[in-house]
């Protein structure tokens, strides 16, 4: 087992008590190691820590569970950070969701617009951090769940010597509403997805031995008028059909933006609004547990649910401990494992993790009627990475007119500095008006 010292960066937030829950599931794994929470606010990381002790107390683990807001002391000597924090909390994600909607453009907090400006302010952290892991831990990894990942992953590559990968369970999920959709067993239906961050394609797919495909378009012409299909699922399963390969839901946004938009303006409230309407009963179901001697996670009253981030830990057991597992990944497209894409492009692909690293896999090319819109966001990722960690104002405008919810230039200087101007207390001096 491994011995090792974490630094978990967001320590404090909501899905912390699922992400603590994750590793001490898999603690055996990890006895005799060291979790130290870092977060600004005291009381929730306090309350954490609590859960953690108790989390590992019931299991017999021999875990130490430390919690802090001073980061540089965290990270000395440490051996993996897991990043998943939100620079503004959700009232930032309110502006990302609610500002381009004012202009127009969809409003969503890893695509278009206002993902571009938490890619802004998630990098402008974890630029910080990784010259502090230079110089205090300049060994350890960061497995990365900040979100854009793909972007965060982008900006670190390209300019820190600091190990990362980033990771999302979406290549496992997307799948599952699929087979959900379609009437199929999900432990049955195997799909292979590749490409970027929540805009990848499944370029092999198996269903016991037989194409999924055909039955996947049989489950859409069964359920096109289904009204109990939930709206985003019903985009899915009929872009399946429609393209012949398993697609991230996230491809909505680009593929029905106009049924999307016209959802997005007809609600009361975004996304970020209903977390955190529903944010004080996860804390008060936290704390209700925190009283307990072995906390028990209501998967409807956790930020979610009962585990959280576990990909991340499977990746870190199978690194720490030399397991050679296989897991999906994002990671530079060393060697073209993904053809047709840049080599240093973050992609996502499936990696071999081991004890010696991660080594990306080799896929097969994207269709090429779909990999049009995946180079393109691609470009985009590269241009926003780079803005993200040197850029200005001007790199900003750019970038955004490269993104295919943006692309007019007008609109992209217009959304740009409203948001910076919501945004100016995250932001370094040199991305603002």
């Amino acid at each position: 087992m491994a011995r090792i010292k974490l630094v978990y960066l967001g320590g404090g937030s909501t899905r912390a008590a699922g992400t603590m829950a994750s590793f001490m599931a898999n603690g055996a794994d990890f006895d005799g190691s060291e979790v130290v929470l870092v977060d600004l606010d005291e009381e929730r990381l306090g309350l954490i820590r609590t859960l953690a002790e108790k989390m590992a107390r019931a299991r017999g683990l021999d875990i130490a569970v430390t919690a802090t807001t001073d980061r540089r002391a965290a990270l000395e000597d440490c051996d993996a950070v897991l990043s998943s924090f939100r620079p503004g909390g959700f009232a930032a994600r309110v502006h990302d969701e609610r500002i381009p909607l004012e202009h127009g453009l969809i409003g969503q907090e890893t695509q278009g617009a206002g993902g571009f400006f938490m890619a802004l302010r998630a990098i402008a952290v974890l630029k910080d951090v990784c010259a502090e892991m230079e110089e205090l831990c300049p060994d350890a990894w960061i497995f990365n769940y900040t979100n854009p990942v793909n972007i965060v992953a982008e900006a670190v590559t390209h300019h820190s010597p600091v190990k990362i990968v980033s990771l999302c369970e979406g290549p496992i999920y997307f799948r599952d509403e699929i087979a959900s959709s379609a009437g199929l067993d999900p432990d049955v239906l195997q799909v292979t997805m590749v490409g970027l961050n929540h805009a990848c394609w499944g370029v092999e797919h198996d269903y016991g031995g037989r194409d999924p495909l055909p039955l996947i378009e049989q489950a859409w012409e069964r359920r096109r008028d289904d009204p109990t299909l939930e709206p985003h699922l019903h985009r899915q399963l009929r872009l399946a059909a429609a393209m012949g390969a398993v697609p991230a839901d996230y491809f909505q946004y680009y593929y029905f933006t106009d049924d999307v938009l016209a959802e997005l303006r007809g609600k009361a409230t975004t996304r970020a609004e209903d977390i955190l309407g529903w944010s004080g009963d996860y804390w008060s179901h936290y704390a209700e547990q925190a009283e307990t001697d072995d906390p028990q996670l209501d998967p409807g009253r956790s930020r979610g649910g009962i585990h959280e981030l576990e990909l991340a830990i499977d990746v870190m057991d199978a690194i720490f401990n030399d397991k050679d597992e296989i897991h999906p990944v994002n990671m530079p497209n060393e060697g073209g494992a993904l053809p047709g894409f840049p080599e240093d492009l973050v992609v996502e692909v499936l990696g071999r993790c081991h004890g010696g690293g991660i080594d990306v896999i080799p896929a097969r090319p994207l269709p090429r009627h779909v990999r049009g819109l995946v180079e393109m966001l691609g470009e985009y990722q590269a241009l926003a990475a780079e803005t993200a960690w040197r850029g200005t104002r001007a790199d900003g405008i750019r970038a955004l007119s490269a993104n295919p919810l943006v692309r007019q230039v007008d609109v992209a200087e217009r959304v740009y500095d409203a948001l910076a101007e919501a945004h100016r207390d995250h932001l370094p001096e040199r991305l603002l008006a």
